[in-house]
């Protein structure tokens, strides 16, 4: 539409609008006089022609302007024009003084070519003139050549293509918009963008468009979405725009162009989907399974999925399998098993994460338990539950495969994503993954990405549980190895404590042991087998068992030691390794080396004087009662296993109220405190001694570090408390055979004095036969000792070294039924040596004020 410039007189002057065709071509006008002379040039024509007005008026323009060649055509030409003819027709000319086009032969070459329209014109005298109208024939070309050129890539593009005028409204578009949008290209003249996308997405295209316009400021790769016509697929299109201008350099309108990428989103999405998947494994690898305990790597699981992967996740562990049942997980029930029929066996929801505020403890809704109403029941961490049977849980548990459970009408929840963890072919429990209204549906690559994320935490999950078992197996091997409750023993106060590695470390090989030997004797042993786990549990067992074994046999501490070296060394050992000792040395490759640390102590509460050796273990600490506490000098022999070293005994005085303490190396040394360090403050630790022992022993485990968990602890400690003398009768008999009636007259004495006149006939009856035997086979002089305690105990003491032997004797032997008369009475008896002959002795139960049981009859013919 024209522009209104201007009104004069009524005559409205208008001006050509913007992008007119005259802003491209070059008219220009002359005229001639008649003399065939120019005597008019207009502004166009010197713009043109190149030649001012002044210079080309009374010019002629054939010799002027025209090629020699074709000078005489133009004479003939004009002169037909001034006759009075009209002409149009193409005519070369060339630009004075301006050289032809490059490669033209020569100088007066056609520089280009006008074509002409001369009309015959009269002068005011009435001569003959002509005017002549020139429009540049190569403007005309390029104009063709590029309408047709526009014409073909505004119409053959691939790419939707809008011309949007002025005022926003579209002036023209491009088949393939058409294409998508609907209808022929002229049918979206005049429309706007409101026609084509949403509200939201239209303001946005619209304020682009107008800030095109106003600034002029091209706007590439623009983001829009919507739909096409009849179609709810959601498209995506990169639009670029620029401002239009005119010939003259006018705005005319914005140019649109638009690709569809809505195959690039889709791809880009999915990259950044796997992306962020190979994320979620990676930051999975790094997190799950950091601990050993069942709990924790589910809560690490949860930590890894929200809310990366979904808003709301749970997981529930077997019950069995987190109580330690042995019984394969998943276990479905019959009708002969009352609580499991009615659907999975028991689970135990053990963590549960939300991303979204104030929601309750669940991600199964619809398809989880039912309450009494029939409604679902939200599953607190914690709390042990079953699904039913015909449930999505209960099927996913029983297939082991994982479901896609639909939210509900108005749930909050619109998928969830119900995956089994199985490990080794093993459903250890179930992950559940939902994800809230708002968020992107789960996809297979959803899927996928969840199996494998059970799957890991499911592998952690079933390695904590085998190692848990393993670990509680020799826990509880090695504190069944331990003496039970409290120990007892004569003449001492025992407190003992035994703190093991944490589960990184796995069990130990440090024991203890109190040992009642005859006499009202105690054996204080505690050892540390080097190393961890099942296998030192078990060599601990072994050599604690060899212990006691060897302590029965009532040998000296050295003795003891050089025997659990021999076993030590053949623990190891593959079979009949023991027998090739001798000739040859164990291999690496064909034994296992066993070593072990170990104190032996033997304590007589009669003397009050304790004989220690030492196998490479830390010294014992004594308290005397005013003292400060001090390491015992005992002579540390070589490690049990090594071999082929000598052990010393070192034999030492208690006094009454003294602290004895035995400990292994885990209570004074750890990482972060050296040896040294720790033997001081285990010392300080022992300071008050006057304290209860049991609140000693605590002291020492609350003062000490003990929370380092680098290696299990052991700890032994004893309260002197010698017999008192009164306790004790001792008596020294000539050889000859009236020592045995001295002998049970004491012994009557002495009992009648300790108020036990109970065990009166049974003792003389005892003591006359070792006194007996004591004359019969024995050497030198006899001793005669009674010790009251927990027990009563009666030793016969003589310098002969042969041990008497039980045996049953024949029907026609009038004797060799002693040893059997004191098996049958006594609750023991038994035989050891000393450094100057043997003892013989007997323990009695001491009365408890009921009657005393009398043997048999088959009892007393047994002996016959």
């Amino acid at each position: 539409m024209s522009e209104i410039s201007e009104t004069t007189g009524g005559v409205v002057w208008q001006s050509s609008p913007p992008g007119s065709i005259y802003d491209y071509i070059r008219v220009a006008s002359f005229s001639l006089g008649p003399d065939g002379r120019v005597d008019q040039w207009s502004r166009r024509a010197e713009e043109l022609f190149g030649v001012p007005a002044q210079e080309a008026r009374g010019k002629d323009p054939v010799e002027a302007f025209m090629p020699a060649e074709l000078r005489d055509r133009g004479h003939q030409r004009v002169k037909e024009i001034l006759d009075g003819r009209e002409w149009t027709g193409l005519v070369p000319f060339r630009i004075p003084g301006v050289p032809g086009p490059a490669g033209a032969p020569g100088p007066g070459r056609p520089y280009g070519i006008a074509e002409m329209y001369v009309m015959p014109s009269e002068t005011d005298t009435g001569e003959r003139s002509a005017l002549c109208i020139v429009v540049d024939v190569r403007a005309l070309r390029r104009i063709e050549t590029d309408l047709a050129a526009s014409q073909a890539i505004f119409g053959q593009s691939p790419f939707g293509f809008l011309l949007f005028g002025t005022d926003l409204t579209v002036k023209r578009a491009n088949q393939r918009f058409a294409a998508v949008f609907g209808g022929e290209a002229d049918d979206h003249r005049g429309r706007n963008v409101h026609d084509y996308l949403a509200k939201p997405e239209a303001d946005r295209m619209t304020a682009a468009l107008r800030r095109v316009l106003e600034t002029g400021e091209s706007v590439t790769d623009l983001r829009i979405t919507g739909a096409a016509p009849g179609t709810r697929i959601r498209r995506h299109w990169s639009i670029n725009l620029y401002r239009v201008h005119s010939g003259s350099g006018r705005p005319v309108g914005v140019a649109g162009l638009g690709i569809d990428v809505t195959r690039r989103e889709n791809a880009a999405r999915e990259a950044a989907s796997a992306r962020r998947n190979l994320a979620l494994l990676n930051e999975a690898g790094a997190r799950i399974g950091n601990s050993l305990d069942l709990e924790a790597t589910a809560r690490e699981l949860l930590d890894v999925a929200v809310p990366g992967f979904c808003d709301l996740a749970s997981v529930d562990l077997y019950q069995g399998l987190l109580t330690g049942d042995e019984a394969p997980p998943g276990r479905w029930g019959s009708s002969h098993d009352v609580g499991y029929g009615a659907g999975s066996a028991e689970l135990r929801r053990v963590a549960f994460a939300s991303a979204v505020s104030d929601t309750p403890h669940r991600t199964d809704e619809g398809h989880g338990p039912a309450g009494d109403d029939g409604g679902p029941v939200p599953i607190e961490v914690g709390a042990v539950h079953r699904y039913p049977f015909n449930s999505p849980c209960a099927g996913a548990l029983r297939t082991g495969r994982v479901r896609t459970v639909p939210g509900g009408e108005g749930d909050l929840v619109h998928s969830t994503l119900v995956v089994p963890m199985v490990a080794h072919d093993t459903v250890v429990g179930l992950a559940q993954f939902s994800r809230t209204k708002g968020s992107e549906p789960f996809g297979d690559r959803d899927r996928a990405l969840a199996v494998e994320l059970a799957a890991r935490a499911a592998v952690c999950i079933d390695n904590a549980r085998l190692y848990r078992r393993e670990h509680e197996r020799a826990l509880i091997l090695q504190r069944s190895l331990l003496p039970p409750g409290d120990p007892e023993a004569a003449g001492l106060d025992i407190a003992c404590r035994y703190l093991p590695g944490t589960d990184a470390t796995e069990v130990g090989g440090d024991w203890f042991d109190v040992i009642e030997l005859p006499g009202h004797r105690t054996a204080l042993v505690i050892g540390d087998v080097m190393g961890r786990g099942l296998r030192a549990a078990v060599a601990m067992g072994e050599l604690r068992t060899a212990v006691r074994t060897l302590a029965q046999l009532d040998l000296e501490p050295a003795e003891v030691l050089s025997h659990l070296d021999e076993i030590a060394r053949g623990l190891g050992a593959p079979i009949g390794a023991q027998q090739s000792r001798a000739h040859k040395s164990r291999g690496p490759e064909l034994s296992e080396v066993y070593l072990a640390t170990c104190v032996y102590a033997v304590y007589d509460p009669v003397t009050r004087r304790c004989t220690f050796a030492n196998a490479g273990h830390l010294p014992p600490v004594l308290v005397e009662p005013g003292e400060d506490a001090l390491l015992l000098d005992v002579p540390p022999g070589m490690p049990l296993g090594v071999g082929g070293e000598p052990f010393e005994e070192v034999e030492v005085e208690l006094p009454e109220g003294s602290l004895l303490a035995l400990y292994t190396d885990g209570l004074v040394e750890s990482r972060d405190h050296p040896l040294d360090e720790g033997l001081s403050a285990f010392k300080r630790a022992l300071a008050d001694r006057a304290r209860p022992l049991e609140d000693v022993c605590d002291r020492v485990l609350t003062t000490l570090d003990t929370g380092h968990g680098e290696d299990d602890i052991a700890l032994l400690m004893a309260r002197i408390q010698g017999l008192p003398a009164e306790a004790v009768g001792d008596w020294r008999l000539p050889r000859e055979p009236r020592s045995v009636g001295r002998a049970r007259e004491l012994a009557r004495t002495q009992l009648t004095a300790w108020g036990l006149e109970a065990l009166v006939d049974t003792v003389e009856l005892l003591v006359s036969e070792l006194v007996t035997n004591a004359l019969r086979y024995g050497e030198g002089e006899i001793r005669l000792r009674l010790l009251r305690d927990r027990t009563l105990v009666c030793e016969v003491w003589d310098a002969g070294l042969v041990q008497p032997r039980r045996r049953r004797a024949k029907d026609t032997d009038e004797g060799g039924r002693g040893l059997q008369l004191v098996g049958l009475l006594s609750a023991s008896w038994g035989s050891r040596r000393t450094p100057r002959g043997k003892t013989v002795w007997f323990e009695l139960a001491l009365p408890d004020g009921g009657p005393t049981a009398e043997p048999t009859v088959d009892q007393l013919l047994s002996m016959f």
